[in-house]
């Protein structure tokens, strides 16, 4: 079988953010450092060496990239300086230029004037929207329920939704297809099914972190994902309190709160309501994210933070800007400030979509789908590989009684 190299490859990553990936001597120190490198999926070192070596489709079908957590002691301990745990990152954001077909996240992550600009477009047409399908303002008191009514929202959340799964699931669709070559169709449906379990319990608490040196990273990610998954999940699923377009909705459950004619505005739920208090959590545990690995990066007080790349400080800033507007238009709806709070909804709005619409199909909020997927895959590859290994065992054996 003939094996292709691309010349241009370490050339092509330093668009990416590589810079030190050829200091490395394969000595082998990362390797034997990780402690999620495993006999089957070494790494980080023979991803180094696919990179410098030019083995394109190599990196395509390797998982290792993604089974890597970047908890940073690798590149700690490299006594060349080579930087592995920042050869990873790099890894990642290459193939996930690779698995999208529409060639956007190549330009997202390769140009920070076509990222600028792809944000800004995002966040003025999301502001246009907002100011031309809004219904009523009502200056007396704030609401936004009469300015944009969460029937009408709903549907637009719907849309989205649709859009971004389209372009992120068949983004995956590749992922797998790359990843798994030959065997997506020979190993049985049963196998898949019977894994299926890890596929979740990975994407909730990317539990493959914990066996990390250093756990903080492990908590601050995780705060990170669940804070928006929960954000999320009130936004929208939840905006009408379920599914209002068929009818399935409880309003016992409805983020945005319902008008109440009688006091003139959007009904306020008690501090302790369960949709107030998943409200809450989502906030402060992105702030607290967010804060912790931008104020790391400003400091580059450790491996993962020390070399930054554009697309890295885009995903920071927005993250902490749709936090920071939604506190603040929540405190001016309780204040009763009609016109600010307006204001700050729609910049909210022309922050936290553009996040949305580039990051989860694009960019950085994809590996919430391609780790935990990395890591069922992989899953699912050793228990195949078992059941033949056990098959063949149990052949001889077979052999034997037949002869006797």
């Amino acid at each position: 079988m003939s094996i292709k190299v691309d010349p241009n490859l370490m050339k092509d990553l330093k668009h990416f953010g590589l810079k030190d990936a050829s200091k490395c001597f394969h000595c082998g120190n990362c390797t034997a450092e990780c402690p999620l490198s495993e006999t089957g999926t070494p790494f980080p070192r023979k991803l180094v060496k696919y990179a410098q070596m030019g083995l394109k489709d190599k990196i395509l079908q390797s998982s290792e990239p993604w089974l890597c957590y970047y908890c940073g002691s690798c590149s700690d301990r490299c006594p060349r300086g080579a930087d592995p745990g920042e050869t990873m990152m790099v890894l990642r954001r290459w193939l996930t230029s690779q698995y999208d077909w529409t060639g956007f996240s190549r330009k997202f992550y390769t140009s920070e004037k076509f990222e600028t600009m792809a944000v800004l477009a995002v966040a003025l047409f999301v502001g246009l929207l907002m100011l031309v399908f809004a219904q009523e303002f009502d200056w007396q008191n704030a609401s936004l329920e009469k300015a944009w009514p969460a029937a009408g929202m709903e549907i637009a959340d719907l849309i989205m939704a649709a859009i971004l799964s389209f372009f992120l699931l068949s983004n995956v669709w590749r992922f797998i297809k790359f990843s798994m070559g030959d065997l997506l169709t020979k190993i049985p449906l049963r196998i898949y099914t019977s894994e299926a379990k890890e596929l979740v319990l990975h994407f909730l608490t990317q539990k493959r972190w914990a066996k990390c040196e250093d756990r903080t990273q492990w908590v601050i990610h995780l705060l990170i994902m669940t804070g928006y998954t929960t954000a999320f999940i009130l936004v929208a699923v939840l905006l009408c309190g379920g599914l209002e377009l068929i009818g399935l909705n409880w309003d016992a459950l409805r983020f945005q709160r319902p008008y109440d004619p009688a006091t003139g505005r959007d009904v306020i739920y008690p501090f302790f309501h369960p949709i107030r208090l998943l409200g809450y959590y989502a906030t402060i545990a992105i702030l607290i994210g967010a804060t912790y690995a931008l104020w790391g990066r400003m400091r580059r007080s450790k491996a993962p933070y020390k070399n930054s790349h554009g697309t890295d400080w885009m995903f920071l800033v927005l993250l902490e800007l749709t936090v920071i507007t939604g506190i603040a238009v929540h405190i001016l709806r309780l204040m009763n400030i009609p016109f600010a709070m307006y204001a700050l909804y729609i910049l909210h709005l022309m922050v936290a979509v553009p996040m949305l619409v580039l990051e989860v199909p694009f960019a950085k909020w994809a590996h919430l789908a391609y780790r935990p997927m990395a890591a069922y895959l992989k899953g699912v590859k050793e228990k195949y590989y078992a059941e033949l290994e056990a098959q063949k065992a149990e052949a001889p054996a077979e052999a034997k009684a037949e002869a006797a």
